[in-house]
């Protein structure tokens, strides 16, 4: 296997890998921004898998091609609804947030696999027929060398997903709704005197938060698992977390600290594929995403600072 061929492979799953934590890590940055800690984006993901494969599965014969993409949109929206619980929780009943995310985490999987047993009579779905393939750009992919490494044989959503970090960054620190959503995270009272309607902010947060992480979802469910079952979302939700946390709060570094984290789960899947990595036992391969999770949040999350207020019920009346 050449180095070239080697590279390819090594980018194309990186990136399919990283799509989902990009997505989902960005919502978290926006929640987190706003002032609401979201450890619900495991919970929230299951919710837009699970829609995502039961929209692809009804619907594919009569969207064709274009039924992952929906199916992506509905993800997303389930996920914005179902984040408004713990936007309730937290804004409006002042619920601990820690506690609030981790009811959603526990809610999810037992809501989601209930209705796939309702609907489907059993624990998991069948395989969707419509799902991201490979992709290859006109005229890059016939770059030398280069063009065979990024631009042939991907993913296009996966490009998607890192021109968003750009625009999400655009979003929240170059215009007037992220100077807000940002002075809300960081000194709800001063924002209130100034007239920024505190409340209002927290909710979009949590709800951008609940449409990308409903995005992460289905995007997982059609690209990866092709399926729903119990066990399909099982720690990218917590992966992404870690890698808004090791991004500081910033969607350019969220999405670069996804790439790393989808780079080490990808090479669970292709480790046996690569020279360097054939004689390493597949169990250790398997866990390194989540051991380099423990090691990226143990070497720098005391180095990264979040909001002032992230976390921190806020009371108009004092």
């Amino acid at each position: 296997m050449s180095v070239t061929t080697i590279l390819a492979l090594l980018m194309s799953s990186m990136l399919i890998y990283a799509t989902p934590l990009i997505f989902t890590s960005i919502g978290g940055t926006f929640s987190e921004r706003a002032g609401v800690v979201n450890v619900g984006l495991e919970g929230i993901m299951v919710m837009g898998a699970f829609s995502a494969i039961v929209f692809n599965l009804e619907f594919a014969e009569t969207f064709g091609q274009a039924t992952p993409w929906i199916s992506v949109l509905v993800g997303g929206i389930v996920g914005l609804i179902f984040s408004l619980i713990h936007a309730v929780a937290t804004i409006n009943f002042r619920a601990d947030h820690i506690v609030s995310g981790t009811v959603l985490n526990l809610l999810a999987p037992s809501l989601a696999v209930f209705l796939v047993k309702a609907f489907y009579g059993k624990g998991q779905t069948d395989n969707i027929q419509q799902s991201f393939g490979k992709f290859d750009f006109p005229l890059l992919s016939h770059i030398p060398i280069i063009g065979k490494i990024f631009f042939s044989n991907t993913t296009l959503i996966g490009y998607l997903a890192v021109a968003f970090s750009f625009l999400a960054w655009f979003i929240l620190y170059k215009t007037r709704f992220g100077l807000q959503l940002r002075s809300v995270g960081e000194h709800p009272q001063a924002a209130d005197t100034l007239g920024i309607k505190v409340y209002h902010l927290k909710y979009y947060g949590v709800m951008i938060s609940g449409f990308l992480g409903g995005i992460g979802g289905a995007i997982y469910a059609q690209s990866i698992s092709v399926n729903f079952a119990a066990t399909t979302i099982l720690g990218p939700g917590f992966i992404s977390l870690a890698a808004m946390i090791f991004g500081k709060w910033n969607p350019v570094g969220a999405m670069l600290s996804s790439l790393f984290f989808g780079l080490s789960q990808s090479l669970a899947v292709i480790g046996s594929q690569l020279p360097l990595l054939q004689d390493i036992p597949a169990v250790y391969l398997q866990i390194a995403p989540y051991v380099f999770t423990i090691i990226v949040l143990s070497a720098f999350f005391g180095q990264a600072v979040a909001p002032k207020a992230d976390g921190i019920n806020y009371i108009k009346s004092k």
